[in-house]
């Protein structure tokens, strides 16, 4: 804990005493997040490793002994806790890439080209509609950090029983707004506040790592953008916040 200035310090002396009490209230932060984020990654992976140690240990001593069926059921087993893992790594990865993302100077994205083409790609069972206006402005946020969003949004959309997504835009006078709306459950109250902590999902037993909206959104805020889940009656809707382009 950073000392209150003395009572006859100069104002610089106080200004330099209120910087240190703000980088270690950020050290601090920042020591909180790596603590519970090791706990949660240990937690992640303990579960899929205990699976596949008691399926190997069970093959080990009864494999002989075991009908065929049992054994596939365990080989099954193993082979879906390490894709598990698998998916993990993958994930925790982009995550890592994304946190240490920096801002692309000279970005000036045209975003209708990137949503068609996002659009397109993942429309299969997925009726997906798009309202861009024409003479929408360039946005400052890379194509790549736009897609991987845009497709984390659009996928879990359709893993959450969605089947119709509309993407619209909006323009104000310093930044553009892009919504993604989709008409599956929604989003609990309870969770709204949690859904973009690293490992939060609702789709555990379905084999959901929960890290796909903590990456949007650790990748749009590296580039001075946002997104964030915007409270609706029906569906979920989420909304991008995208700085204009000086160009």
């Amino acid at each position: 804990v950073v000392p209150p200035p003395p009572p006859t310090a100069a104002v610089e002396i106080r200004d330099l005493y209120e910087d240190f009490g703000q980088m270690a209230e950020a050290v601090e932060r920042r020591s909180r997040y790596l603590r519970d984020f090791a706990a949660a990654v240990s937690h992640e992976f303990k579960t899929p490793l205990a699976g596949i140690q008691g399926a190997v240990e069970l093959l080990q001593d009864h494999g002989d002994d075991m009908e065929p069926d049992q054994r596939r059921r365990f080989l099954g087993n193993i082979d879906a806790d390490a894709r598990r893992l698998a998916d993990l790594v993958t994930r925790l990865l982009d995550l890592a890439r994304a946190d240490m993302a920096r801002p692309e100077a000279g970005a000036a994205v045209d975003l209708r080209p990137v949503v068609a083409r996002i659009a397109d790609a993942l429309s299969a069972g997925l009726k997906i509609r798009v309202d861009l206006p024409d003479g929408l402005p360039l946005v400052a946020v890379p194509e790549a950090s736009l897609e991987m969003a845009l497709t984390i949004l659009l996928e879990n959309s359709r893993q959450l029983g969605a089947t119709d997504v509309e993407i619209a835009a909006q323009a104000d006078d310093d930044q553009f707004r892009l919504t993604v709306s989709d008409n599956g459950p929604g989003v609990a109250e309870g969770d709204a506040k949690r859904i973009f902590e690293p490992f939060f999902t609702t789709r555990r037993s379905e084999g959901g790592a929960g890290l796909g909206l903590s990456i949007a959104q650790a990748l749009l805020r590296a580039n001075r953008a946002n997104l964030a889940l915007v409270k609706t009656r029906g569906g979920a809707t989420f909304e991008l916040l995208l700085p204009r382009s000086d160009d």
